[in-house]
């Protein structure tokens, strides 16, 4: 059995979730909004390949859930990726999960996203597993506090503990990513391929020669 990780944000889904996060906490009322526009500011400023400073702009935001109950989390997470982000799954990424699924390989969400949004990831389009983020949690309540980032170099480091605890071996396997913040992942994996990259990621991937896709966008 093979392994094929994909990251979630702008490669199995054609969006930033965290845009459709932001917005849902918005129109809830748990967000203001300057504080949404500054999460949108930051989400654009990624998009556009500027990801400084965005580890610390995700401890903030996770800082702000300190007190919060982890089941309400969960479930208001999984109301929110069935409302807002189950139709943005790029077709060509329906295409992909088919072929591996079909040959056979164990299939997992690799994402800097939260455990609650991978879990709904995972059951929406029937993965196996879930790499992600983990938050830290005390009497059923947030401190605060991440216990593993899964963002950048430390996604891969999230990866090879999976795969330590799995007794998978990462080297065999393919990831599909479009951000040039997984280079780490993708230089340590058999078959690296770049999904409607980023600028950065496509001059690595064509200098390279790793595959270069494009999976459309929803309908």
């Amino acid at each position: 059995m093979a392994i094929a990780l994909f990251d979630l944000d702008r490669t199995l889904i054609d969006v930033n979730s965290a845009s459709l996060w932001v917005k849902h906490e918005w129109r809830g009322g748990r967000l203001s909004t300057m504080d949404a526009l500054r999460g949108a500011w930051w989400v654009m400023r990624y998009q556009m390949g500027h990801d400084a400073g965005m580890d610390e702009v995700y401890r903030e935001a996770v800082r702000r859930l300190a007190g919060e109950d982890e089941e309400e989390m969960a479930a208001r997470t999984l109301q929110w990726f069935a409302d807002d982000v189950v139709q943005h799954i790029r077709p060509g990424a329906l295409a992909a999960l088919d072929a591996h699924r079909a040959a056979g390989d164990r299939l997992v969400v690799a994402t800097s996203s939260s455990p609650y949004a991978a879990r709904a990831a995972r059951d929406a389009w029937g993965l196996h597993d879930i790499i992600h983020t983990s938050f830290e949690v005390r009497d059923g309540k947030f401190t605060g506090e991440i216990d593993g980032f899964a963002y950048g170099d430390t996604k891969f480091d999230r990866a090879v503990e999976w795969a330590a605890r799995e007794g998978e071996d990462l080297s065999q396997a393919s990831f599909y990513t479009d951000s040039v913040t997984d280079l780490k992942l993708l230089e340590n994996v058999a078959k690296p391929v770049a999904v409607n990259p980023d600028k950065p990621l496509r001059r690595i991937a064509t200098a390279r020669k790793w595959s270069v896709v494009d999976w459309g966008r929803a309908r």
